[in-house]
């Protein structure tokens, strides 16, 4: 299965999972006289349209190059991650709007029984984390990393509804608003993960250095191409999945041009074999000091 099938199927898991849970939040929300859970429902169902623009801007980015784009069409990901962190901040400014008018007004205790259905959906949503979390690392998606922190974050407000409801259930008359307080405190949460889903994002645009792991793998490789001296300069931009590579190969002052031609294509191939998720590999030779 390709990286792209496998990105796409973890978004598919996010769409049918946020929409059942939107369903089941909503309804014992309502039901059971809790806001918090209300809340959780809302941030759900925020996360299916994020969900969809992170299905979009996958099956975009992965377009082949064209005419207009030679470089191809990844950088969409990161903009589409900018979205599904508008997404984020959006549903936390309801959630918090909403919970402090709520605070502001008597109301009744929520039910017991929406404790039990919060317990089963907090281990849904960190298990969907989890899940979405490691496919986003196998594939390199910045988008599908920012939908697992959307499962994250529902996580987190779904145990703050849980111990919000608790407090309320256990302390009883005068204490209804703890529900409240608990969505409250989980909009600020979901605000702090809008940041840490933007931030790589915005580097990824801005083509900031972010790859010394990958500059090294691709330097060890390097070294075990035959004619190969040493490697210089090399610098990585990542654009959707693929990372493109500009890199400065050492070589014999005294071999041909077409020599030196040939070694940049082979070590070209060389590195595109070894490390599948480069794109393209622009190789710049450079003449051994040692040798003039």
């Amino acid at each position: 299965m390709s990286k792209e099938q496998q990105a796409v199927q973890a978004t598919y898991f996010s769409i049918i999972g946020n929409t059942c849970l939107a369903i089941i939040k909503g309804l014992a929300g309502f039901f059971g006289n809790s806001y918090a859970l209300i809340a959780d429902g809302i941030e759900s169902t925020t996360d299916i349209f994020s969900s969809l623009l992170v299905l979009f801007g996958i099956k975009y980015s992965n377009r082949p190059a064209d005419e207009n784009h030679p470089y191809g069409h990844g950088r969409a990901e990161p903009l589409i991650t900018f979205l599904v962190v508008g997404f984020l901040i959006t549903s936390a400014t309801i959630i918090a709007y909403e919970s402090i008018g709520n605070i502001q007004k008597p109301h009744d205790l929520p039910k017991l029984w929406t404790l039990f259905v919060l317990a089963p959906l907090i281990i849904w949503k960190e298990y969907s984390f989890q899940l979405v979390m490691k496919r986003s690392i196998e594939t390199n998606s910045s988008s599908l990393k920012a939908d697992a922190w959307h499962h994250r974050s529902d996580a987190i407000t779904s145990v703050a509804a849980f111990i919000g409801i608790t407090i309320a259930l256990v302390l009883g008359k005068g204490y209804e608003a703890a529900d409240d307080w608990a969505a409250l405190f989980a909009s600020c949460f979901i605000f702090y993960n809008s940041y840490l889903i933007f931030r790589p994002a915005l580097g990824e645009i801005m083509d900031e250095h972010l790859y010394d792991d990958l500059i090294e793998h691709i330097r060890v490789v390097a070294s075990e191409v035959e004619g190969i001296i040493d490697t210089e300069k090399c610098f990585i931009r990542k654009s959707g999945m693929k990372y493109h590579v500009d890199l400065h190969a050492i070589v014999s002052a005294e071999i041909s041009v077409k020599e030196g031609h040939q070694l940049a294509h082979i070590l070209k191939d060389t590195l595109r074999k070894e490390i599948p998720e480069l794109g393209h590999v622009l190789i710049h030779i450079e003449p051994d000091d040692e040798c003039l």
